[in-house]
């Protein structure tokens, strides 16, 4: 582990044999973090995380972390390829359940619930709890039933009049509306990329998520795109929580309040942006910050 507190407390490990499932320390948890510098807890959290480990078979890529996710707040989160920042984002709706190999260890919890509990649905999860990937990936079908296909699937409709608003607010909401309003059976993969991006927002929107995650959503847009989905993001955070992971450190200043940089599977420092990118209280964080690496 990295020794960044001169002063820290031991960390509480989850109990021997616990795999995918939650578990729960004590209740005073101002005490499960001795190796990231700043203030892991958010004021308002929507999710919290508490001493996760990820391993791939033998390999481990994410050493006890602990952070909690804002409500109405980005959260960005930055390092270097291969620091586990995306391995970490893809535990908060377990998506890391669909890789062969792959277990976590410690809690999560959205809210009051904890979201590996071998009782939780990961299927509701995921509507709560949606993800935008890197790459567009539209579905194979027109622009409304991309956006109507979550709805549809949770139940969340009685009739067509309720579907056609969902459809509507979403789009509007990913600021796509007034450019697909009037060819909505059109294919979805036929659009641009950006537009393909807010085409995968709404449907995430569509079904009325807590959380958003996003995996580097502009790394495969020009700038101009990008620029129309930062914009996005910070239009969403009034009503959404979103954590995003992004290789762009101006990107992580422009669109988040709060910034968490993570080193080799840990996290090593995490503070409100500003703080992160102009004063850094940890060595590894400045000199990435710098471009001393990364």
């Amino acid at each position: 582990m990295l020794n960044v507190t001169p002063n820290s407390v031991g960390s509480v490990a989850p109990p021997a044999g616990v795999v995918g499932v939650g578990f729960s320390p004590t209740a005073d948890d101002s005490r499960v973090i001795s190796g990231t510098v700043g203030d892991i807890k958010a004021a308002d959290p929507r999710m919290t995380a508490r001493n996760v480990d990820v391993y791939y078979g033998d390999k481990q890529a994410i050493k006890d972390v602990s952070l909690d996710i804002g409500k109405n707040e980005v959260i960005a989160m930055i390092g270097p390829s291969g620091c586990g920042k995306s391995t970490f984002l893809r535990c908060l709706n377990r998506m890391n359940d669909t890789i062969d190999g792959c277990r976590v260890e410690g809690r999560i919890m959205l809210d009051d619930q904890d979201i590996y509990d071998r009782k939780m649905d990961v299927v509701p999860l995921r509507a709560q709890v949606g993800m935008v990937f890197q790459k567009p990936n539209p579905f194979p079908k027109s622009i409304y039933d991309n956006v109507a296909y979550g709805p549809r699937i949770h139940g969340l409709t009685d009739n067509k009049q309720e579907l056609d608003e969902i459809v509507e607010q979403s789009l509007i909401k990913a600021g796509l509306w007034d450019e697909v309003k009037d060819r909505l059976d059109s294919s979805g993969t036929g659009l641009s990329g950006g537009q393909q991006q807010r085409l995968c927002i709404a449907r995430t929107i569509a079904v009325a998520p807590e959380v958003i995650l996003m995996d580097e959503p502009c790394s495969a847009l020009d700038p101009i795109a990008t620029a129309r989905v930062e914009e996005l993001i910070d239009e969403l955070r009034e009503q959404y929580t979103i954590a995003i992971v992004t290789h762009s450190m101006q990107q992580a200043a422009r669109v988040s309040q709060r910034t968490a940089y993570f080193h080799l599977g840990e996290l090593v420092e995490v503070g409100k942006t500003d703080d992160i990118f102009t004063n850094p209280s940890h060595r590894l964080t400045e000199d990435y910050i710098t471009g001393r690496f990364g």
